[in-house]
C-alpha cells in the first residue's frame, strides 16, 4: 500500500513534469483527479454533460496556470477550487442560480428536537435528497458537508458574508432534516 506521503511526493513530481508540458504526466494527473473533479462539478450543476465540460475546462486552466500553483494547499484542493468556481460561473450563466432567497420553514412542520437515526439511513438517499434542494441550499451543503469547506471559505467562494453563509447552511440543514424526517417512515430512506 502506498503511503500518503509517497503519494503526495509522486503528485508533486508529476506537477513539476506538467510544468514542462509533459503530456504523459498531465494524463497521469488527469487520471488521478478526474472522477473527484467530475463529481464536484456534477453536484453543483446537476448535469453530466456540463459537469464533464467544466471538468475538462478546469484541467486545461490548471495546466496552463500551473506557474500560479505555489503549493500552499494540495494540488487537489487547488484544482477543486478551480472546478467549483467554473461550475458556479456556469450555473450563473444558465440563470439557474440566484442570490440567496431565504426560505421560511414553518415551525409547526418541523420539530427542532426531532431525532433521526442516521446510522440506518441509506447514504445514497441522503445525497439524492441534498441534490433535490433548491440551488443555494444544495450548493452550500455540498460545499460544507461534502467538499469540507468551512463557513469562511464558502463565503469567499460564493462572495457572501460569513453571516449569510452561516444562516444559509443552518436553514439548508433544517430543510434537509425536515425532508428526511417526513420520509423516515418510508422504506426508501433505509438501506435495503
Amino acid at each position: 500500500m502506498i503511503s500518503l506521503e509517497s503519494k503526495k511526493t509522486h503528485i508533486n513530481q508529476l506537477i513539476e513534469r506538467c510544468k514542462l508540458n509533459d503530456q504523459n504526466a498531465q494524463m497521469q494527473v488527469y487520471n488521478s483527479y478526474y472522477k473527484a473533479m467530475f463529481n464536484t462539478s456534477y453536484r453543483i450543476l446537476k448535469d453530466e454533460f456540463e459537469a464533464e465540460d467544466i471538468m475538462q475546462e478546469a484541467f486545461l486552466t490548471a495546466f496552463t496556470k500551473l506557474e500560479t500553483f505555489k503549493g500552499e494547499v494540495t494540488f487537489g484542493a487547488w484544482l477543486k477550487r478551480i472546478v467549483i468556481n467554473k461550475s458556479l460561473t456556469q450555473l450563473k450563466k444558465n440563470n439557474r442560480y440566484d442570490e440567496v432567497k431565504m426560505e421560511v420553514i414553518p415551525s409547526d412542520d418541523f420539530q427542532e428536537d426531532s431525532n433521526i437515526d442516521y446510522s440506518t439511513m441509506d447514504v445514497k438517499y441522503v445525497l439524492s435528497t441534498i441534490q433535490k434542494l433548491k440551488d443555494n441550499y444544495r450548493i452550500v451543503l455540498n460545499l460544507n458537508l461534502i467538499e469540507g469547506y468551512d463557513y469562511e471559505e464558502i463565503a469567499q467562494i460564493l462572495n457572501y458574508t460569513n453571516e449569510n453563509v452561516r444562516t444559509t447552511v443552518s436553514r439548508a440543514k433544517k430543510k434537509l432534516k425536515q425532508i428526511l424526517l417526513s420520509n423516515t417512515n418510508k422504506t426508501q430512506v433505509y438501506g435495503r
